[in-house]
């Protein structure tokens, strides 16, 4: 004979309409309409993702700095008509070190299943 499950906790939350409306689309997704069960399971089973990707904050930095090397070699062909071998050197190694930090977050994410 199975055990008795004493629930006498109740917990109480508010959602927005949409957010009742992905949880209903889940439900049917899995097959199942008692909504107190369904939470129950995501809240003691369910995954939760964090992602703490110091490789993301770097490509960021990294795109902030070839955009503002880029815009800057820009202005000056535009003002003076001329640019520097080392100045479009520098934006493609930074373009080559960005593409190298989205396959390594690539990869990571990748190895996530």
């Amino acid at each position: 004979m199975a055990a008795k499950r004493n629930r006498d906790v109740q917990l109480n939350f508010r959602v927005s309409p949409h957010e009742l409306e992905l949880i209903e689309t889940k439900m049917a997704q899995v097959g199942t309409t008692n909504r107190e069960a369904f939470l129950r399971k995501m809240a003691i089973d369910g995954y939760v993702v964090k992602l703490d990707l110091p490789e993301l904050r770097e490509l960021v930095s990294l795109l902030r700095y070839s955009s503002n090397n880029l815009n800057q070699l820009t202005k000056r062909v535009h003002e003076t008509g001329r640019f520097y071998d080392a100045d479009l050197e520098d934006i493609l190694q930074k373009q080559d070190a960005i593409w190298a930090g989205v396959n390594e977050i690539l990869s990571k994410f990748s190895q996530l299943s």
